[in-house]
């Protein structure tokens, strides 16, 4: 099947009992067995199985290309499992340009146990190359980045990570890409990752988070983490993202369409001092994106002239764009990473500029957008 039939059909048969063709949200916490020690089809606590979550899972693993899916909590349990992968004085090599709470969790939280992290420029794959050593155990991406949007060449870090002699895990976050737009499974990743409160779910209305992967044994080391550690997805939240799922490709072609008008308007715009957009031609890793994604997605970012003072006030004066953070759902939102989603990376390498302003385009009409960034540009 394509992948929009996969999105609608994946992981989700009509209820076999009175044909239900949405997933039922089975709001329970343990199952009746046929006997001692004889669950039915494997059923015996939520937290290691839920039919409402392994639905989801079922058709996460499809739309990845994976074998296995996994639903967390939120992206940050989906995150933090699967460093439980690895052991004390294990090395992880990260990308410079991670997401705050994923730098938050790996600098002030798992250094305490020993683990060590180093952020390289991962669009540069001899940088990658150079800062494995002999304890590297995972090497970490996200691409498009979160809030500056390099792009990684997966498949080339891939070969050289699984070219060395530790052949240390490769997990992608996949979160502004989307399996629609990006597989990278399919280009060497061991693992992917999703913050699925964002496109995923869509809507602004669940926290979920997800690991993908096709190795067998690799999956079963994850599920055990997952029932061990007990961080997992609750069935409501469950059947919400399988909901928002259905339209992923449809949005995603929507959320594309409209970053392209914003972005040929911002490109022209005096008050705009750099702007960032993965394919556009200004940016430096244009090609690579074009060659790994579908399309450019609906997350845009921009410095503006005249430093943080201007970029508080832009933000502060839209009217359509939600002063929030977060991103990917139906309606557009804006925000000032160094002063929100990124403030815990404040005095570290992977600071962001204060007059950097960040863009989750909706599905809205294209020319209120518009008109609202225009106002809002004027104001600062």
């Amino acid at each position: 099947m394509k992948f929009e039939t996969l999105a609608i059909h994946a992981g989700q048969e009509p209820e076999p009992n009175n044909g239900a063709v949405m997933t039922p949200v089975y709001f329970t916490s343990t199952y009746k067995q046929n006997g001692v020690g004889k669950p039915r089809q494997g059923y015996e606590y939520s937290r290691t199985k839920n039919p409402t979550r392994l639905a989801l899972e079922h058709c996460l693993a499809a739309l990845e290309g994976g074998s296995f899916g996994l639903a967390f909590a939120s992206g940050l349990a989906a995150t933090d499992t699967v460093l439980r992968l690895l052991n004390s004085g294990d090395h992880v090599l990260a990308g410079n340009d991670v997401y705050g709470g994923t730098f938050r969790l790996f600098d002030k939280v798992l250094r305490r146990f020993n683990l060590g992290f180093t952020f390289a420029d991962t669009t540069d794959p001899e940088s990658v190359a150079d800062a494995l050593t002999a304890s590297t155990r995972l090497v970490w991406l996200e691409t498009p980045t979160n809030p500056l949007l390099r792009v990684t060449d997966i498949r080339a870090v891939a070969e050289i990570v699984h070219a060395h002699p530790n052949r240390p895990l490769l997990a992608v976050d996949n979160t502004f890409a989307t399996p629609y737009l990006q597989r990278p499974l399919e280009l060497g990743a061991d693992m992917v990752i999703h913050s699925m409160t964002k496109y995923l779910g869509g809507h602004s209305d669940v926290v979920g988070g997800a690991v993908i992967v096709k190795d067998k044994e690799l999956a079963e080391r994850l599920f055990f983490l997952q029932n061990a550690v007990g961080a997992v997805l609750g069935p409501m939240d469950s059947f919400l993202v399988l909901r928002g799922i259905k339209t992923l490709p449809v949005r995603m072609d929507r959320h594309a369409e409209n970053a392209s008008v914003l972005v040929d308007f911002l490109a022209r715009h005096p008050k705009v001092e750099k702007l960032i957009y993965p394919f556009h031609e200004s940016h430096p890793q244009q090609k690579i994106a074009r060659r790994q994604m579908k399309n450019g997605g609906g997350m845009i970012s921009f410095l503006i002239k005249g430093g943080r003072e201007s970029a508080v006030r832009m933000v502060e004066a839209a009217k359509l764009f939600t002063l929030a953070e977060s991103l990917g759902g139906v309606e557009s939102l804006i925000e000032v990473p160094a002063a929100m989603t990124h403030l815990s990376v404040a005095g570290s390498q992977l600071d962001v500029d204060p007059s950097l302003v960040r863009l989750s385009v909706g599905i809205e009409n294209q020319d209120d957008l518009l008109e609202d960034l225009r106002q809002a540009l004027e104001y600062a």
